[in-house]
């Protein structure tokens, strides 16, 4: 009889260990998902602090910045939140078209900031809450549509799916405001304008010292 427990022992505590981490993963990656937003003040203000930015920074990466946003605001104009697989627009070749977007634009930020140590903040931002907002919606998709987001993301009726009509829906402005895509456009703008008081502020100060 003792032989017989001995190994359910420890079998039982590892799955007890399994299910333990598993939870704690889970409520990690839920709570960078809910927070992402709030997150992205913290980190933003660290961003104005560290940036440098420049003319030719600023120019070259708000013009990249300007890209992703003009990406975010495409699939935001074809996105259906929680009523369908939307296979229209950039989602028939990229599942998560925002996500892109926002890679790209922080892609812009840091180029524009001219700053090493903005340039790891802003990966180490986007690596965790969009890993972590990814991992949640696709949590999401698959409870809700099951089978039809697993085959979305597999290929298998991507053949189907380009001679379907919801896959030549044509992109609608009205569907973008209704996704609040103005409130990414609204912080880009603010993100440009404060960077632009930075590089500002950097050269009156600069100027200042030098005439000291």
């Amino acid at each position: 009889m003792l032989e017989d427990r001995g190994p359910e022992g420890p079998r039982g505590t590892s799955s007890e260990v399994r299910s333990r981490s598993s939870g704690t993963r889970y409520m990690v990656i839920a709570t960078l998902a809910r927070f992402r937003v709030a997150l992205g003040f913290v980190f933003g203000v660290l961003v104005l602090v560290l940036a440098q930015p420049t003319a030719a920074s600023l120019t070259i990466g708000m013009a990249i910045a300007a890209g992703g946003e003009v990406i975010r605001i495409w699939a935001a104009g074809h996105l259906r939140k929680s009523r369908e697989v939307t296979v229209s627009g950039p989602y028939r070749w990229v599942a998560h078209p925002l996500y892109v977007g926002s890679s790209v634009m922080g892609v812009g930020l840091a180029i524009a900031s001219a700053s090493i140590p903005v340039a790891v903040l802003i990966a180490i931002y986007l690596v965790a809450t969009l890993t972590a907002a990814i991992k949640s919606e696709e949590a999401f998709l698959r409870r809700t549509f099951g089978d039809q987001y697993d085959l979305y993301r597999s290929g298998v009726k991507a053949k189907r799916r380009e001679r379907s009509a919801a896959s030549r829906r044509s992109f609608s402005v009205e569907q973008a405001l209704a996704n609040r895509e103005y409130r990414a456009v609204a912080g880009l703008g603010v993100a440009i304008l404060l960077l632009i008081w930075k590089a500002t502020y950097n050269g009156l100060f600069s100027r200042a010292a030098g005439t000291r």
